[in-house]
């Protein structure tokens, strides 16, 4: 993938998108359905030509850009501590994870497990998709710690249902911190390119 700002941006806004659907089935039992088929859809994705095509369509993710952009916005003064926890997590996360193929290996295989099980019922998240992607994730990126506490009620954390989502959304979301690293994304890009990453995120929105 091409090493720009844009690429960066959508990736970001893509970890975003992640998160803010993981705080919504986190306190309210459910998440936009077409929302959370995109970030299910990105891990079936590795064909695409560019990052546009893992997402099938920017507009695609709009909720993650504008999340993006308010965080951007808020630097240092607030925004939503909760999703940046989340984020910050995740991007940890993903390079723990890349210096271990061997797990590397292991999340592709039960991708592509879940993937023979999206082909056969032909519909990328059917509880048994879900359930698939939920359980590498917690076979895998869980085992790197610390792992990520989602806050959210009590009684939504505990549906299976609900966890396998939150699961999978984190799933996602390590699937586009591994793509800001391949766009050229670092932790000193985040702190010193902040505005150069707003504006481009802005931009983006407006069209």
């Amino acid at each position: 993938m091409e090493p720009n700002q844009r690429n960066r941006v959508i990736a970001l806004a893509a970890l975003f998108q992640a998160a803010s659907l993981v705080k919504d089935v986190a306190w309210n039992g459910r998440c936009d359905a077409d929302d959370f088929r995109t970030m299910v859809g990105s891990l079936f994705s590795f064909e695409a030509a560019d990052i546009d095509g893992i997402y099938g369509n920017v507009h695609r993710l709009r909720r993650g850009l504008q999340a993006l952009a308010n965080q951007l916005e808020a630097g240092g003064r607030g925004g939503d501590m909760e999703l940046t926890r989340y984020a910050v997590g995740l991007l940890f996360l993903e390079r723990k994870l890349m210096k271990q193929p061997e797990m590397v290996n292991r999340v592709r295989e039960g991708i592509q497990a879940a993937e023979r099980q999206r082909d056969y019922f032909d519909d990328m998240t059917h509880p048994s998709v879900i359930s698939a992607l939920a359980q590498t994730y917690q076979d895998t990126i869980s085992e790197l710690g610390p792992r990520i506490m989602v806050q959210g009620e009590q009684a939504h954390l505990s549906n299976e249902d609900n966890a396998s989502r939150i699961r999978t959304l984190l799933l996602s979301g390590i699937r586009a911190a591994v793509l800001w690293r391949q766009a050229g994304g670092s932790r000193w890009r985040l702190l010193f390119f902040r505005g150069s990453l707003l504006r481009e995120a802005r931009a983006i929105l407006a069209h």
